[in-house]
């Protein structure tokens, strides 16, 4: 009988999926605490666009950070995020690259940037894992994964004890949907089976990433990014499957802060491989830090299913904030606004006002909003047909192109930040304590 992923884990690391407060989180905690330093300040941001699963059944790499010219320029890069006046950067080291095996790792690349970063005093997020694993994991099927990646997490916030804001593992949602429900990256299936294998292995993975950074960082600030997702039943009979997916797009986030699906979603779960024991786990508690919610949006996350099936982009039919406020009501996090763009040049200023303004609205309403990402710094290659062939078709959805010269949505961006860069992290920041101390309740309730 093959070993199941918390059956190695209690294996490697013990029984325990902990509780309270002895490495920054606390069991139940509103995971409301938020970044000191500057923390009077809002955390807008951009990223380096930093994906890197496989396609062709394992045999092509789809590096984006090799294909958008950052290892020969990334330099440049970081100096043009200081430029444009940004504090924050969402950026991803190349898990795959780094990780060579069990307790083997190379640093040279990440070292050098590292430093850089430091040295301009930006502030990175820190993205472990980006839709693809290293080689010698295989992909999101192996119940070993959660324990390797943990043990790289902790080697990353060792080396780099600095650095206080991660985002483990991201998209743990998009990135299970692609490799095994749709075929696209990874494993490359098409079954509920493994679609459910895959979320798991991700959000334990993201679990067990969070302990290894709190013990290093107790005060870790943990960026959790995932799609902030819906899909319009454009028929005048309700369909089951829609709704159904409508519900499966909280999945990740529900076994992450240990919030309980609904029935059926939860028989799903257990119809497609997931066991009472893995749930009960799931279920203990959140991970440690100071746990904040971050949602990407474009305008493909929304789509109208027609009543023959077919498909059409909903861009804004809810829009940003409709769309989040659902997540924020379901787990009453902090959010951070983590990614958006258009491929559109012309359009992307607008593009970006318009997401701003989605932020101010839920803000005017006492939501905790604390940052906000244009994704990313340069243009990609190949997102329009989210990697699945190898084309190099460049999508301009980067404040800069791949020449580092600047696209119009840079001049917006820039005009944004000199209107609104001082505005505090919170409308309502006296709800919050603001603390250099291990993420904890400001009050026993």
């Amino acid at each position: 009988m093959s070993r199941g992923f918390l059956d190695i884990i209690k294996k490697e690391l013990g029984d325990g999926n902990y509780l309270g407060d002895e490495f920054g989180g606390a069991g139940g905690s509103s995971g409301s605490g938020l970044p000191t330093g500057q923390a009077s300040n809002f955390m807008f941001a951009t990223g380096i666009e930093c994906s890197y699963p496989t396609t062709n059944h394992g045999q092509v790499r789809r590096d984006e950070l090799e294909e958008c010219h950052h290892y020969g320029r990334w330099e440049e890069d970081l100096h043009l995020v200081k430029d444009l006046g940004l504090k924050y950067l969402r950026y991803g080291l190349p898990y795959y690259r780094v990780h060579q095996g069990p307790g083997k790792y190379d640093w040279e690349f990440a070292d050098g940037v590292m430093a850089e970063m430091k040295r301009l005093e930006i502030t990175p997020i820190l993205d472990l894992m980006h839709f693809g694993v290293p080689d010698w994991l295989g992909n999101f099927q192996n119940p070993e994964l959660p324990v390797h990646f943990a043990e790289y997490a902790g080697a990353v916030a060792r080396r780099y004890p600095w650095v206080r804001h991660y985002t483990p593992v991201n998209e743990i949602y998009v990135t299970a949907k692609a490799s095994a429900q749709d075929g696209l990256w990874n494993e490359q299936l098409r079954s509920e089976r493994g679609f459910v294998t895959a979320l798991k292995h991700g959000v334990a993975a993201n679990i067990l990433a969070c302990q290894s950074i709190a013990r290093v960082r107790s005060d870790a600030i943990i960026v959790q990014a995932e799609s902030a997702e819906y899909m319009h039943d454009a028929s005048a009979e309700p369909r089951p499957e829609i709704s159904m997916q409508n519900r499966l797009r909280f999945l990740s986030l529900d076994l992450n802060y240990a919030v309980t699906p609904d029935a059926d979603i939860l028989l799903y779960l257990m119809d497609n491989g997931l066991s009472r024991e893995e749930y009960d786990w799931f279920m203990a508690g959140e991970p440690p830090g100071h746990q904040i919610m971050g949602s990407d949006y474009y305008g493909h996350n929304e789509k109208i299913i027609k009543p023959d099936g077919s498909m059409l982009i909903g861009e804004d039919v809810f829009g940003w904030y409709q769309i989040v406020k659902g997540y924020y009501e379901r787990y009453k996090k902090p959010v951070f606004h983590t990614e958006t763009n258009t491929a559109d040049l012309e359009q992307a200023p607008t593009w970006l006002w318009k997401q701003w303004l989605n932020v101010l609205r839920m803000r005017q309403e006492g939501t905790p909003v604390v940052g906000f990402t244009w994704y990313s710094l340069t243009d990609q290659i190949d997102w329009d047909i989210e990697l699945a062939e190898k084309k190099g078709t460049v999508n301009t959805n980067g404040l800069y192109n791949l020449d580092r010269k600047p696209n119009p949505v840079a001049h917006a961006y820039r005009e944004l930040l000199e209107n609104y860069g001082q505005i505090t992290v919170s409308p309502h920041s006296e709800l919050f304590e603001i603390t250099d101390q291990a993420a904890r309740l400001k009050i026993e309730v």
